[in-house]
């Protein structure tokens, strides 16, 4: 699963898919609406490759928890709606996900956006286990 050309732009909702760049910026593609727009060097962009979650032991990268999420759901959607479930459900979902998660850097906000970004990656079909076991296939070669 590449997730270095899916990006989160603060101040857009969603998850846009990076199309080509230019000059001043790129052009993206946004996964809910697919309607394709200009993005700057000035606007803060994070790929989904560069986000980690905050553990007890080391960070985790998101890429690995969409993973387990993808396995827990046997390759689909999360049925508990992040936008209307209460906190106290959103941690316990995590927590079966992630069980060593920070409690007290990771905050509800983070993973309801983390569940709504799986939901959106699943509906656009970005999420693939079977490159994701072709990676770590690779990785234990190259140890």
């Amino acid at each position: 699963m590449d997730l270095s050309k899916i990006l989160v732009i603060s101040g857009k909702p969603g998850l846009f898919e990076l199309v080509s760049q230019t000059k001043g910026g790129a052009i993206v593609e946004s996964l809910i609406d697919h309607k394709r727009c200009p993005v700057f060097h000035n606007d803060r962009i994070s790929s989904l490759n560069e986000i980690s979650i905050f553990t007890d032991d080391d960070d985790k990268p998101l890429r690995e928890i969409l993973q387990d999420i993808f396995r827990k759901e046997n390759e689909q959607a999360v049925a508990l709606d992040p936008k209307k479930a209460s906190n106290d459900e959103v941690f316990k979902y995590f927590g079966e996900v992630l069980p060593n998660y920070d409690h007290d850097r990771v905050h509800a906000s983070d993973v309801k956006k983390i569940l709504s970004w799986y939901n959106l990656l699943i509906s656009a079909g970005k999420i693939d286990l079977k490159e994701s076991e072709e990676e770590t296939t690779e990785e234990t070669k190259a140890e």
